[in-house]
């Protein structure tokens, strides 16, 4: 299985953007489309705090590697920045360019499908680089973080809202989001990041372990996921299918089992 494949598998790209045109024909605000776009741990509050780490005046050109369905990039346009999200899911692409274009948003959130080892962008012709949950689906994590050093301009900035792998990593349960086994995910614990972070160039200026958080977060989600009595308009449920009960239980267990980690990163070239 490839990892486009993974992830969409169970994805009809037109059935959603019907169901979001219908929902919300005046176009929905990135609060309605939370509960599809915002496919991380957190929700809109984590996109909030890794936005927060930029400055739209001081680094208005940002990156999202691993962009997904689109919900930081709609999220941070709202706010003054311009972004560009590259996914190797050609399928999300489609579906973020969507969903972008219903929230009348297509000229501040654009997208490209490709490969985060060889990004097709000219050297130091970017202010920052974003990953929130991508960065544990690359298997050559070094040669991702060179490529975000060439791309950047000089005091240009990495941020990251990413899941590592924790003391406990042998006792990880799949499925996740992320991956159905562990073919496809590449968790590397926090000090393995920092020390590929610096091997790569940059210096790092802030980290912060937001785990406990994380988990909190996730067992609110959970218990609303399965007291629920009617079926959300939007939900995780129409990228992942039905997998995802399991997916989100699965990260309540291994993040209570420090199975893996949540941390936010910010760094500089």
């Amino acid at each position: 299985m490839t990892l486009s494949h993974h992830y969409q598998q169970h994805l009809s790209v037109e059935d959603v953007l019907g169901q979001v045109a219908e929902h919300f024909p005046a176009g929905p605000s990135f609060f309605e489309l939370a509960p599809l776009d915002q496919l991380h741990i957190g929700g809109i509050k984590a996109s909030a705090r890794l936005i927060d780490l930029l400055d739209a005046q001081t680094h208005p050109r940002v990156l999202d590697i691993g962009a997904g369905v689109g919900g930081l990039m709609r999220q941070a346009a709202e706010v003054g920045f311009e972004l560009v999200g590259l996914d190797i899911t050609h399928g999300f692409n489609r579906l973020n360019q969507g969903l972008s274009a219903l929230s009348k948003l297509e000229n501040r959130a654009q997208c490209v499908t490709g490969d985060a080892t060889h990004l097709p962008f000219a050297d130091a012709s970017l202010d920052a680089v974003l990953f929130q949950h991508s960065f544990l689906n690359m298997p050559d994590g070094p040669m991702v973080l060179k490529e975000c050093r060439r791309v950047l301009r000089p005091g240009g900035r990495l941020v990251m809202h990413e899941v590592v792998s924790g003391p406990n990593s042998d006792a990880m349960t799949y499925p996740v989001p992320w991956a159905e086994d562990s073919a496809h995910s590449h968790l590397v614990s926090a000090d393995t990041l920092k020390t590929q972070l610096s091997e790569a160039g940059f210096s790092l200026l802030h980290f912060q372990d937001w785990s406990q958080d994380a988990l909190a977060w996730r067992q609110r989600q959970r218990e609303k996921e399965t007291q629920s009595t009617r079926q959300a308009r939007l939900s995780p449920q129409l990228v992942f299918g039905e997998r995802f009960i399991t997916m989100g239980k699965n990260l309540v267990t291994n993040l209570a089992d420090e199975a893996i980690k949540v941390v936010e990163i910010e760094a500089s070239c």
